[in-house]
């Protein structure tokens, strides 16, 4: 994010200190908390505890926030303390041209022994050689098979791969370094301080429904392809009553391990890790397989009634992956996505609760930037950053997101094509799928004819062509489906063309006609 940005947005936070610290500052900073374009009282001295003031542009700091670990101060303080100099510059030599994100970018290539050497060189290499993300990457990089969160990832590397080093004795975080400005730096710590502010999380504008039938949500809500949040429809789970983190834990045991990103965790180290970190972009525990590793997870929840039509089931075990268990710490989740292969998809919350934000095929969420293809997505690195920059603007958008929170117990519809983000806001436990209907099938074969649209076969190096597959063992299992729903989808384009047509000549607007010559 420019340096621009993080000081406009730096001059909406609120902070209130304690009155020790006031009391020592006062003449020197009062001042500046009133005038300045940033927040020149976040120091290397900002208090360990801020208390939340309530305001209507301000954002507020988490009351457990600790400082910065090594000091680190946004850019704009060096704006109001002429007489400094940034240590950032003098400390990198001939390589402070460089960007903050170029420095990291080229540290990424060192291994842990090449970023210890290179923190003794000077104070500001030290500062970036102890960017807690460089030491994230080595640890998932190099111990795939799960870990120990131990405090920080830089000492959850160290005491993992030198096991005879004392890292009590390196106290990573004692050393702070004195007039250091960085956004880029700064912005990760903030990022994981925020609170979520309460206008983020008032609007709730979609539809809840109850006991409704299957043909009432297929007629209102999948056949025109709109969200929609099921209450009561997951009531009989053996889930929602029993899945808890003791129950879980005893029920999977030592022995078995679940997808965290890119790593492998035992539930006991993924919580271990989620109790103890603080960080912008949380890992997430997702596993396509929780049910063949743990048997018993799976028959503890059914499909609601609404979804047990999926098409996909025709591929057998050659299927995508489609089922998920999903476990985070609040302030972790998803950033806007499409679910893959035009599915459509149903989220059920079992513990906690989750943040919603849909945008509708048609529009792109601000601040997301997909390529031509919609193969790749560009977007904030974190959830919270989006919130920053670019919530507010959705106010005065014509089409506004659809938002809610999903409690326990809930079950959200997600369309397929629809843009999605989810955040948690406590610790949440859940289980998802992505599906197909007929309502959605053509979407779903016309997707898959992408180039890139192919899968793994189940224990081979082989991949195939998923439409291929797909359409043969559907014309197989329903002969004649695809040509019926082809011919009722043109029906459809030739009644909406119609419309579209007396559209054009009627204004509703006055009961009358109206030519054009």
């Amino acid at each position: 994010m420019p340096s621009l940005r993080m000081r406009n947005f730096l001059s909406r936070i609120k902070t209130r200190r304690t009155k020790k610290t006031i009391r020592r500052n006062r003449n020197k900073n009062a001042h500046k908390l009133r005038n300045q374009s940033c927040i020149s009282s976040i120091t290397n001295n900002f208090p360990s505890f801020v208390e939340e003031e309530d305001t209507e542009e301000g954002f507020s700091i988490k009351s457990s926030a600790p400082s910065h670990t090594h000091g680190v101060q946004p850019l704009g303080n060096l704006y109001f303390n002429p007489g400094s100099i940034n240590s950032r510059d003098t400390g990198l030599g001939n390589l402070h041209t460089l960007t903050d994100e170029l420095v990291l970018d080229i540290l990424g290539f060192l291994d842990g022994t090449s970023l210890g050497v290179l923190a003794s060189v000077s104070k500001s290499f030290y500062v970036f050689t102890n960017h807690e993300p460089l030491w994230r990457n080595l640890v998932l990089e190099n111990l795939s098979d799960g870990f120990q969160y131990n405090g920080s990832w830089k000492t959850t590397f160290v005491s993992s791969c030198y096991p005879l080093f004392d890292v009590s004795c390196s106290a990573p975080r004692s050393f702070k370094v004195r007039d250091f400005y960085s956004d880029y730096l700064f912005q990760s710590w903030l990022c994981a301080n925020l609170e979520m502010k309460p206008e983020w999380l008032e609007r709730d504008n979609i539809v809840r429904k109850k006991g409704i039938s299957v043909e009432e949500f297929v007629m209102n809500f999948e056949e025109v392809n709109k969200p929609v949040l099921l209450e009561g429809c997951i009531d009989n789970w053996d889930a929602l009553r029993k899945w808890n983190r003791d129950y879980l834990m005893k029920l999977c045991g030592d022995d078995v391990k679940f997808a965290v990103g890119p790593v492998e965790m035992k539930l006991g180290e993924y919580f271990g890790y989620s109790d103890q970190v603080r960080e912008e972009r949380a890992l997430y525990l997702f596993d396509p397989k929780f049910a063949e590793k743990v048997p018993t997870l799976g028959s503890e929840y059914e499909v609601p009634v609404y979804f047990r039509e999926d098409l996909f089931g025709v591929l057998g075990n050659e299927r995508p992956d489609y089922r998920w268990i999903i476990i985070g710490p609040a302030g972790s989740g998803s950033s806007f996505h499409v679910d893959p292969n035009s599915t459509s998809a149903w989220n059920a919350v079992i513990k906690g609760s989750k943040k919603w934000i849909l945008f509708p095929p048609d529009v792109i969420p601000p601040g997301v930037h997909p390529s031509p293809d919609g193969a790749e997505v560009a977007s904030p690195v974190s959830i919270m950053e989006w919130f920053m920059n670019f919530y507010g603007a959705t106010k005065n958008w014509k089409k506004k997101p659809i938002e809610c929170i999903c409690k326990a117990g809930e079950v959200m519809f997600v369309p397929n094509g629809w843009w999605h983000l989810v955040i948690n806001l406590e610790e949440s436990i859940a289980i998802t799928q992505n599906y197909v209907s007929r309502r959605n099938l053509l979407n779903v074969l016309n997707f898959l004819k992408r180039p890139n649209a192919s899968i793994l076969v189940s224990g081979t190096s082989d991949r195939v062509n998923l439409h291929d597959k797909f359409k043969n063992a559907i014309e197989a299992s329903f002969p004649g489906e695809i040509d019926e729903l082809t011919r009722k989808e043109e029906e459809k384009k030739i009644q909406q063309r119609k419309l579209s047509i007396w559209d054009s000549i009627a204004d509703s607007s006055v009961g009358a006609f109206k030519f054009s010559f």
